[in-house]
């Protein structure tokens, strides 16, 4: 498998061109050749009527006038169901200690009145918020891991340092019911500071691209796989976790537009104490829109710059405007996929 050294733009596209990337399936493995892509990335929808984590229309342009507003959440099965991930704009899904999963939930277009439970930071959540800057919010952790959050460009609160905004909810156990306002936290946080786009975005009535695909199974180690159902009434992804629909505490469906899936190598071994995602280099990607499956790959040349999604033959690979969830699966685990029903 893959392993994605931290290294320039430059150095890693010409070592990619050699490169034979897979993802394996229920159907067995399919290789993907890697090319080049220029130096930058083009988004879509820069209009400032255009939220840039979603490219949906944001006619008051509210998403341009407020930073984005990252939260760790807890996802256990005891912290669900979780609050306001419906109205997240994109979702990261990280591996943490004993292969669990947590999520980095990313908010801007709109602010829910509760968000978590909120849980502790990791040395991923560095990777993940550097090109988004804002704030971010958590709820503690270990020395190591703080150490690095407070190397990135963010205005950081915990329980100790959020006041009101975050509380804790008495029908639950803690530690699974600390939770977050963010409308409140946004107004400790002084100037805002807008996020740039993360994707490039179809226009609209363009024609979907890729494989049709019913479902398929994002397969993360100690019980934490995930599914997504192509739901066409909606066109998005219907996500379920643990056996049953993820549904959230204000009976909500979690069923994003988007999921991309990335290989990634954890720095320090898949679920080990301090691990990290590297998620600077190139890497395989998934990408699931339109109930399609276009395959590729994922390009980042440094810890500032947004992620390149590129097809086979160098094209960008675009979503449709809506809500995104990234999938960051470690080097070796597989995705399984199944074919429409009917």
């Amino acid at each position: 498998m893959l392993r994605s050294p931290r290294r320039s733009l430059v150095s890693y596209l010409a070592a990619a061109l050699a490169v034979t990337m897979a993802f394996a399936s229920g159907a067995g493995a399919v290789a993907t050749p890697q090319r080049p892509i220029a130096a930058g990335h083009v988004h879509a929808h820069r209009h400032r009527r255009v939220a840039p984590l979603t490219g949906l229309p944001d006619p008051t342009a509210a998403s341009m006038r407020r930073s984005a507003l990252t939260v760790k959440i807890d996802n256990t099965p005891m912290a669900h169901p979780q609050f306001g991930l419906n109205d997240a704009d994109v979702v990261y899904e990280e591996i943490v200690e004993g292969g669990i999963t947590r999520l980095a939930a990313v908010f801007n277009s709109h602010l829910p009145p509760s968000v978590g439970p909120v849980r502790s930071v990791r040395r991923t959540d560095r990777e993940i918020v550097f090109p988004l800057r804002g704030i971010f919010a958590f709820s503690g952790g270990a020395a190591y891991a703080l150490a690095s959050i407070d190397t990135a460009p963010v205005k950081r609160f915990d329980e100790s340092t959020a006041g009101s905004a975050m509380y804790r909810d008495p029908s639950r156990y803690a530690p699974h019911n600390l939770l977050l306002n963010p409308v409140a936290l946004m107004a400790r946080a002084g100037r805002p500071d807008p996020p740039r786009p993360l994707f490039t975005y179809v226009p609209r009535n363009t024609p979907p691209r890729g494989a049709p695909v019913g479902q398929f199974s994002v397969n993360f180690p100690a019980g934490y796989a995930v599914s997504y159902a192509w739901n066409g009434r909606t066109g998005s992804w219907d996500r379920s976790i643990f056996g049953s629909p993820d549904v959230t505490a204000s009976g909500v469906r979690v069923s994003p537009t988007n999921v991309i899936v990335m290989e990634v190598n954890y720095l320090g071994g898949v679920g080990a104490m301090g691990a990290e995602a590297n998620l600077v280099g190139h890497g395989p990607a998934m990408v699931f829109t339109d109930g399609r499956l276009e395959r590729g790959s994922w390009f980042r040349s440094g810890v500032a710059k947004t992620t390149a999604y590129r097809s086979a033959t160098g094209r960008v690979i675009a979503l449709r405007p809506g809500q995104t969830w990234v999938e960051l699966l470690a080097v070796g685990e597989t995705v399984n996929l199944y074919a429409p029903v009917g």
